[in-house]
């Protein structure tokens, strides 16, 4: 985070968090209007359980793309208009190698952001889920008369997200008496 240009962060919230937003400004007049819909953003397991390192302003678009539905769920329930939050993990695509981490120029980011960035560039993207199946699995969502408000794909998603819940239930005994003033 130190080394990213301001550029390429307002360029990435500008797609993921101002883009998402966007469409739902666009979606929701007509919804509105007809008392029924389904709004459906793509969010990443990412937003949910964090990032690698060198990704961290990625995670953090999808972060707010996790929060600015969650409360828009909540904003529209009353109108019959669906939310559904779609949390992939990997995929079978090129994904990953388009994220294009910035290389970085200080060798103490080396062990960690580079390490990422050659991580990624070297995976195979043939080991990981069916894209395909994912669009099944989004459409089944989008179809169903309850529809869920996230949808994590991908066994790495579960996975990743389940073990970020757990971390934060586990921490919470420590710091209820904090909390508690």
């Amino acid at each position: 985070m130190e080394e990213i240009p301001d550029s390429e962060v307002r360029a990435i919230f500008e797609t993921n968090v101002f883009g998402s937003l966007n469409v739902v400004r666009a979606a929701l007049p007509v919804l509105r209007a007809q008392r029924r819909g389904h709004i459906v953003q793509i969010s990443s397991v990412a937003g949910v359980a964090g990032a690698s390192p060198g990704l961290g302003v990625y995670a953090a678009t999808k972060f707010a793309v996790e929060g600015l539905n969650d409360g828009l769920a909540r904003e529209v329930a009353h109108l019959g208009i669906d939310v559904t939050i779609v949390e992939p993990g990997m995929f079978g695509t090129s994904f990953a190698a388009t994220l294009g981490i910035t290389p970085v120029e200080h060798p103490d980011y080396h062990a960690s952001v580079e390490a990422t960035r050659e991580r990624l560039a070297g995976l195979d993207p043939s080991a990981y889920g069916d894209p395909d199946e994912a669009a099944r699995q989004i459409i089944a969502a989008a179809e169903s008369a309850t529809p869920p408000l996230r949808l994590p794909l991908g066994l790495d998603a579960v996975t990743a997200i389940r073990a970020k819940l757990t971390d934060q239930l586990a921490a919470l005994p420590d710091c209820e008496p904090v909390a508690a003033g």
